[in-house]
């Protein structure tokens, strides 16, 4: 794991050793990262999440949705500093750790916190423009159709929805491509970050924004969604 980390991190391994601790002590303490997850930061936490940064073009735009303890997103932002990062969380007590956190690490101007729903961020609502990124990332939030009913509106077309996601990424390909195809989206690709670097692999699901769906259209999707079979994690709780 330490050549894999050299390898993922680079000059900035001591900053990524630096969120690891802010994890494994006040993540634990205020419930973020439960207390057999301290141990395994690095292999099932850290690590996955930076080998997704060879899936984002140089000098994107992230929006990070459901970020809770700021995975992937603030590892992205620490093993990035190229990136201009958004943490986008609904949670008080995530949003707080995450403020600290970025304060912390000294990441004030690169990484921003966004308290509310995906629907909030890309509708403008408490007073905030409407975000939207190049990429937008999301970690054990959702299956893909959920995910991409949340995620879509916030790419900007031709940016690119990258999903970090486990052994299921293919069967939810299948199962869920075509209100993927409803949504706007492309057809979804798996796709395998850190080959020959972490052991297995991570897994993401990339989908490209090809088209602006009206709201019409997004609400028949996401109904004929929640009519199919039901999987995975809530995105409000994690």
């Amino acid at each position: 794991m330490a050549e894999a980390a050299r390898t993922l991190f680079g000059d900035r391994l001591d900053l990524a050793a630096a969120y690891a601790e802010l994890l494994a002590t006040d993540g634990v303490v205020r419930g973020l990262i439960g207390p057999r997850e301290a141990p395994r930061i690095w292999e099932r936490h850290l690590l996955n999440c930076a080998a997704m940064a060879e899936r984002i073009p140089e000098g994107a735009t992230v929006l990070d949705v459901g970020s809770g303890a700021g995975l992937p997103g603030l590892v992205l932002a620490i093993a990035r500093p190229d990136l201009t990062v958004t943490l986008i969380e609904p949670l008080a007590r995530r949003t707080s750790f995450l403020i600290e956190a970025v304060q912390h690490l000294g990441l004030t101007r690169m990484v921003r916190v966004f308290r509310g729903r995906a629907d909030e961020a890309a509708t403008g609502s408490r007073d905030v423009a409407p975000l939207s990124g190049d990429i937008v990332t999301a970690r054990a939030v959702a299956p893909l159709d959920r995910l991409a009913a949340w995620c879509l509106p916030l790419v900007v077309p031709g940016g690119r929805l990258v999903a970090l996601k486990g052994a299921s990424a293919a069967e939810e390909v299948a199962e869920h491509a075509e209100t993927v195809a409803r949504l706007g989206g492309g057809q979804p690709e798996v796709q395998r970050c850190g080959v020959g670097v972490i052991e297995p692999p991570a897994t993401v699901i990339e989908v490209v924004r090809e088209r602006v769906v009206s709201p019409v259209r997004k609400k028949a999707a996401a109904k004929r969604s929640r009519g199919g079979r039901r999987g995975g994690r809530g995105g409000r709780d994690r």
